[in-house]
């Protein structure tokens, strides 16, 4: 049987919180701390080599910094069983985890920020739920033509990553 292809996905973060420099630095990160049931079955449905685009939110201008990939495959996320976390879900039960995280490593950062403005001029990007006001979703899909379209506009190729 032939593997699968390779996914896309869309990461946002708050780089005050965690920002691509800090998951190049820190070499290997779990994505942790997602409480939105879409986006856990997003987490839920990546897998090991699976493309990540690292965005920017919360900022001025918003915007992509860079790439990561998935280096593990969903597991339970940790931090809901930690009272002492802001994650901690007192619901969850150790043996049906409610919720998940993955591991993702750095893989290319941009060498510029792309703004959501610029990826709203995309043609690839219409219809994105990033580009919708009121999506609140940490981790969405993106296609394989969202994320070449992205990557050419800072002069890096899918191929080369």
């Amino acid at each position: 049987m032939p593997p699968a292809p390779t996914r896309h996905w869309l990461l946002k973060s708050e780089p005050d919180v965690f920002s691509y420099a800090d998951l190049v630095r820190a070499g290997r990160e779990p994505w942790n701390g997602v409480r939105n049931y879409q986006a856990r079955n997003f987490l839920r449905q990546m897998r090991p080599g699976d493309l990540c685009l690292f965005y920017h939110s919360g900022v001025k201008p918003p915007g992509l910094a860079g790439v990561g990939r998935v280096a593990r495959a969903a597991y339970p996320d940790d931090l809901q069983f930690d009272p002492e976390s802001a994650h901690f879900d007192p619901r969850s039960d150790p043996a049906d985890p409610r919720w998940s995280m993955v591991d993702v490593v750095p893989v290319r950062a941009f060498p510029r920020l792309l703004t959501l403005d610029e990826l709203r001029a995309l043609p690839e990007w219409e219809g994105s739920p990033l580009l919708r006001r009121g999506t609140r979703l940490s981790v969405l899909p993106v296609s394989a033509e969202q994320i070449r379209a992205a990557l050419g506009e800072v002069g890096l190729d899918l191929g080369t990553l």
